[in-house]
């Protein structure tokens, strides 16, 4: 840390001792960007879900003080929290979304990693942390969902119990050691494995996973976080139906993340096949793809089979995620067949996928290279200035001065649905108030850079006073010819170029005579030559 000879008072004084007290730790040795202009998000979606983990460790923490995890009071306890906790609705749908919107971005964040090759640049093992990171991050999400215990857990419970007794061996081992000796105490061992084991696992592999540079870009973090409120207003998560044994449980699906092993395992063949081996094939895969892909180049076009495997997979998890939300609606059918899935329908449309997604890869890279061909050409034979938006300097100051009254609008508005009982309402309004505030930061931002790049001003003219000429000295100086007389000065002389004093002289020329007509000597021709 450089010394710096300037004194600090107040709330600077406090930051630089912060700052100071931190310097020998690991968290100075991490370069933290803060980008001065937009840049796309798709880079630092790791940040970006490692943001969100932090809202879900903080929101958690709080959903702790009213929460118990006891099987007769654990629905009871979150019901609590969501109708009777001030601000309990409000933390409980961030807690929730988050989780999803967590989700969401590891696995977005993951595929832009494999199609952008990033992994090529000795980034092995940042690559199969972040794989294995994601199986503990819907593990996680998986184990949160459950201990509120209302019928849509319990399904996910027996699916979890049921996956782990088919495994050869250890199954049961691990179903005792995971779920307990049943729901007696399932409940407190899942609320130990969501609040301490398993962030202490995530938390280990984020510090390897982690690069030394990361992106903290401030509008797309409130962006984010705006979101997610926003998401929790339109959308507020419901609590459920309490499990009762004596009542039979209604039909219920597990969160999408877990739709798709959901759909294998109503094929009815064997648990262990399709809900543990095929999902541990895909992962083992995935952590492999480093150490297959041979490939010199990084782009996905230049990457034909990798890129295919990967569109394939997408397309099957969006197919299969897709399928285990799908219950046949006629009630009239046996809710066992109703939940029951065509094998060969399924199968064969997966098989269907591989060809396709093939197909699908080819073509695209076929249009990727045509569009890239044209956008050339076009280049070429256009301006080649890209057209931008350039706010003067009373523009941006409108905008900030315009967001800012907005800003204090939507902070009383939230607060009047918050005082009125409105809670989705209010949790909207702050979703609202947070994309703002990320609207201003980036204006004002873009305004900081306008400045730093703003053209230096134009050179001002300085007239010096230079001291008057008499009359003499202004008039013009007069030449004579050579007979001595005086030569009159035309009026346009100023504007003329200087004469020269240099006299001409003649040269002789010779011209030819070509006239032939009939008044001209006709013993003379074109042959005679005569001299001026």
């Amino acid at each position: 840390m450089a010394v710096s000879l300037s004194r600090h008072t107040g709330i600077v004084a406090l930051l630089y001792w912060i700052w100071d007290g931190v310097d020998r730790t690991i968290f100075t040795a991490i370069k933290f960007s803060f980008p001065a202009r937009f840049v796309s998000p798709f880079g630092f979606l790791g940040m970006l879900t490692f943001t969100v983990f932090i809202i879900l460790g903080v929101s958690g923490a709080l959903l702790m003080f009213y929460y118990q995890p006891i099987l007769d009071r654990a629905w009871d306890s979150v019901e609590f929290i969501n109708d009777e906790v001030p601000f309990g609705f409000h933390i409980r749908n961030i807690h929730y979304h988050g989780s999803n919107a967590m989700v969401l971005l590891a696995v977005l964040h993951m595929y832009y990693q494999y199609f952008s090759g990033r992994y090529k640049i000795r980034n092995e093992v940042l690559w199969m942390t972040g794989v294995i990171l994601g199986v503990v991050t819907i593990l996680e999400a998986f184990t949160g969902y459950d201990v509120i215990f209302s019928e849509r857990a319990e399904l996910a419970i027996s699916i979890a119990a049921s996956l782990t007794t088919s495994i050869p061996v250890v199954g049961p081992t691990i179903r005792d050691a995971a779920l307990g000796s049943g729901f007696s105490d399932f409940v407190l061992r899942f609320y130990a494995q969501h609040v301490f084991l398993l962030p202490i696992v995530m938390l280990g592999l984020m510090a390897v996973h982690f690069p030394r540079f990361l992106v903290f870009d401030v509008p797309m973090v409130m962006a984010i976080g705006g979101a997610i409120l926003i998401t929790g207003g339109v959308f507020p998560i419901d609590l459920g139906f309490k499990f009762e044994p004596t009542v039979p449980p209604g039909v219920t699906v597990p969160e999408w993340y877990l739709t798709g092993i959901y759909a294998f395992m109503r094929t009815q063949y064997d648990k262990f096949v399709t809900g543990l081996l095929w999902p541990l094939v895909f992962i083992i895969a995935l952590v492999l793809i480093p150490f297959l892909d041979r490939y010199k180049k990084f782009s996905w076009r230049d990457r034909p089979m990798v890129t295919a495997f990967g569109i394939t997979s997408l397309a099957q998890i969006m197919v299969t995620t897709y399928w285990g939300f799908y219950i046949s609606p006629d009630v009239s059918i046996p809710l066992v067949e109703r939940l029951v899935i065509d094998p060969i329908f399924f199968y064969g449309t997966m098989l269907l996928l591989v060809p396709l997604g093939f197909g699908f890869t080819y073509m695209m890279i076929k249009l990727a290279n045509e569009a890239e061909r044209k956008s050339k050409l076009a280049k070429s034979a256009g301006p080649q200035k890209v057209a931008t938006i350039n706010l003067s300097d009373k523009w941006i100051n409108w905008l900030l001065v315009a967001l800012l009254a907005f800003q204090v609008f939507l902070n009383i508005a939230a607060y009047n649905a918050a005082l009125t009982g409105m809670k989705n309402v209010s949790l909207f309004l702050i979703g609202i108030i947070l994309l703002v505030f990320a609207a201003f930061f980036h204006i004002y931002r873009y305004a900081i850079a306008q400045q730093k790049n703003a053209p230096p001003p134009a050179p001002v003219k300085i007239e010096e006073d230079l001291p008057e000429l008499s009359e003499s000295e202004t008039t013009p100086e007069v030449t004579g010819d050579s007979t001595g007389e005086p030569s009159e000065l035309p009026d346009d002389a100023s504007e003329k170029k200087p004469q020269e004093f240099a006299p001409t002289v003649p040269t002789p020329t010779t011209k030819a005579d070509l006239n032939t007509d009939s008044t001209s000597d006709p013993n003379l021709g074109s042959q005679d030559l005569t001299k001026p």
